[in-house]
C-alpha cells in the first residue's frame, strides 16, 4: 500500500494507547493540501528518508519548509527537518569527537582541496574509514588500508602520494576494490571519470557535489579493527534506552549492514555486559549531544539509534572499554 511496513506497529501502538493515529501519504503534487491536513493533528511523525521525496520528483526543501511552518503552529514534528539534517549528517561525528563517545582525530571535508590534503595525511598514518554524508545502508562508506602497509610512525610525518595503492572495502556489501590514492580522490569528488579507474561499487561517487550547503561532505575517522567483533545499536525513545542490538559481520566481512550475512543478537536495555557504555552514554554524554549538534532548543528525537564501535585494544577490561559513535540515525528508524 506504499507505506513502510514498520509504520503499521507505530500506528497500532499509539491507537492502543488511546490516541488517534492516521497514516497519510505525502504526494508532492498535492503539497498544499497535505500541509493543510497536517494542521488538524497534534503532532506529526515523519517516515520519509532524506532523498525519497526528491527521487519521486518532489522538492525536499519545500517539504522541510512545510514541516518548519507546521512547528511554528505549535505542532510537534518528530524528527524535525533540522534534527534530521544535523543529527544524520556524518559530520555529527566531528561535533562529538571530544566526548567519551568520540575520537579526537575525526575530520570533516567540504571541498576537494581539504579532502585531498587531509586524506593523504591521515591515510599515511593509519587505516581509515571514509564516510559520505548522503548514503544509506553503508553505501559510500569505505574501509581503507595501504596495500603496502607502510604507515608512518607519527601523524604528519609523511603524506601519501597519488600513485600509492589502496585496499578498499565498501560497507554496503563488503565488496573489495583496489585503487590508487589519486583514483580514490577523483571518484569521491567527480565520480567515474578517465582519472578514477574502473569501479565495481554500486554508488556513483561525487560525495562533495553541491558543497556544504547541499550536504556535500566526507568524514574521515580512524578505523577500529575490533569492528569485526560487531557493533552495538542502541535503540532509544527520547532519552530512554529500550533495547540493544549486537550486529556481528559475516565471517571475513567488516560491515554488519542487514542483508550481508551479519548476525544480530538482541539484548534488553539493562544488559550487564554493556553497563559501562550505557551508564556513560545516557548520564554523561547524552545531555551534551543536542547542544553539540547546534540543536540546543530541539527535543531529542522520538525514536532514534546510535551505533557504537569498540575502539579499545584487545585485552582491555570491560569496565575500561571505550565505545565510539559510528552513526546517529533518526531519519526513519526501522
Amino acid at each position: 500500500n506504499g507505506h513502510r511496513y514498520d509504520s503499521i506497529p507505530f500506528a497500532n501502538g499509539m491507537i492502543g494507547a488511546g490516541m488517534s493515529c492516521q497514516l497519510i501519504h505525502y504526494c508532492h503534487e498535492e503539497h498544499d493540501k497535505f500541509f493543510e491536513l497536517c494542521k488538524n493533528f497534534h503532532f506529526i511523525i515523519v517516515r520519509c528518508n532524506p532523498g525519497q521525496i526528491k527521487a519521486d520528483g518532489g522538492d525536499q526543501q519545500k517539504f522541510d519548509d512545510g514541516m518548519r511552518a507546521v512547528r511554528k503552529c505549535g505542532i510537534q514534528v518528530w524528527p524535525s527537518p533540522d534534527v534530521m539534517e544535523k543529527m544524520g549528517a556524518k559530520d555529527a561525528l566531528c561535533k562529538v569527537a571530544n566526548m567519551n563517545i568520540g575520537l579526537p582525530d575525526t575530520l570533516a571535508y567540504y571541498s576537494e582541496e581539504e579532502f585531498a590534503a587531509g586524506f593523504k595525511k591521515t591515510m599515511a598514518f593509519q587505516p581509515r574509514v571514509i564516510k559520505q554524508n548522503r548514503g544509506s545502508s553503508g553505501e559510500g562508506i569505505w574501509i581503507i588500508k595501504l596495500k603496502e602497509g607502510n604507515y608512518c610512525s607519527t601523524f604528519g610525518e609523511r603524506c601519501c602520494e597519488d600513485g600509492e595503492k589502496l585496499s578498499l572495502m565498501e560497507a554496503n556489501d563488503n565488496h573489495e576494490e583496489e585503487h590508487t590514492v589519486g583514483e580514490f580522490i577523483e571518484f569521491c569528488v567527480n565520480g567515474r571519470t578517465d582519472k578514477s579507474g574502473e569501479w565495481t561499487s554500486k554508488g556513483v561517487g561525487k560525495y562533495l557535489e553541491g558543497g556544504k550547503e547541499a550536504g556535500g561532505q566526507l568524514v574521515d575517522q580512524r578505523f577500529c579493527p575490533r569492528i569485526v567483533e560487531g557493533e552495538l545499536r542502541y535503540n532509544c525513545v527520547g532519552d530512554a534506552l529500550v533495547g540493544i542490538i549486537h550486529k556481528k559481520p559475516k565471517e571475513g566481512g567488516i560491515s554488519a549492514v542487514g542483508g550481508t550475512g551479519s548476525v544480530y543478537t538482541y539484548y534488553g536495555p539493562d544488559e550487564a555486559k554493556f553497563s559501562n557504555l550505557t551508564e556513560g552514554f545516557l548520564k554523561k554524554d547524552l545531555p551534551l549531544v543536542m547542544p553539540a549538534l547546534d540543536l540546543p532548543d530541539e527535543p531529542i528525537p522520538l525514536w532514534w539509534t546510535t551505533d557504537f564501535i569498540l575502539s579499545s585494544p584487545e585485552g582491555t577490561p570491560a569496565e575500561e572499554e571505550k565505545w565510539i559513535v559510528g552513526e546517529f540515525n533518526c531519519s526513519c528508524v526501522g
